[in-house]
């Protein structure tokens, strides 16, 4: 069986200028199965953010916002007391991958939308909930924001976020985003880091014609 294994952080503004390349990716192979590991980034981070990491962290997203064209708000980032954890968002695309397998990589993008094209603070389960639930009723699955932060909360869905994270840490991934291709059970990287839909055709391209 070949499979796509896409690892991945919603907080991630990589990942997030990654998004447009990947949809065309997937758009153009629709009967290739994806996966989606969370990859953690900064997950557990219980540290305030102060002016430097913000300032290294504004620098990176120009990076990203010219090389992608995608909108930023730096609002994200001016939330009073702002903490880092990039756990809480991972959690919620595992909410969404438990109710809806299919619809997870739409929570996903729609969580990357939220934070920060629109400035919202991703790591309140309210706010990843009310964006949850809307990207699932797009995909056709209606879920009650409720029954979504419910499942968020659970020790379900803790434990199985934390397993993407180890599972993360076994394969040595420490950047993200990373695709990956699996075919009769070997794993092959596709790429790490962002890149082109147009790289990530040939690469893919290059791996099958190496595995068939």
């Amino acid at each position: 069986m070949t499979k796509l294994i896409y690892i991945a952080d919603p907080m991630c503004s990589w990942c997030y200028g990654f998004g447009p390349e990947l949809v065309t990716l997937l758009n153009g192979i629709p009967d290739t199965p994806v996966e989606l590991v969370l990859g953690g980034l900064r997950a557990y981070n219980s540290e305030t953010m102060d002016e430097k990491l913000r300032a290294m962290l504004l620098t990176h997203w120009e990076k990203v916002a010219e090389v992608s064209g995608l909108p930023f708000s730096m609002d994200a980032l001016s939330h009073t007391g702002f903490i880092y954890d990039t756990e809480p968002a991972c959690r919620a695309v595992v909410a969404a991958r438990m109710l809806a397998p299919h619809a997870a990589l739409n929570v996903f993008h729609a969580i990357q939308h939220g934070f920060y094209a629109e400035g919202l603070d991703t790591t309140k389960g309210e706010v990843l909930a009310k964006i949850g639930v809307a990207a699932l009723s797009k995909s056709g699955v209606e879920v009650d924001v409720n029954d979504f932060l419910a499942r968020w909360s659970s020790e379900e869905a803790i434990s199985a976020t934390n397993a993407d994270f180890l599972q993360t840490q076994r394969w040595k991934v420490s950047g993200f985003p990373t695709l990956v291709l699996e075919s009769g059970g070997a794993l092959n990287l596709v790429s790490s880091g962002f890149a082109r839909t147009e790289t990530l055709v040939e690469r893919l391209q290059a791996l099958i014609d190496q595995t068939a």
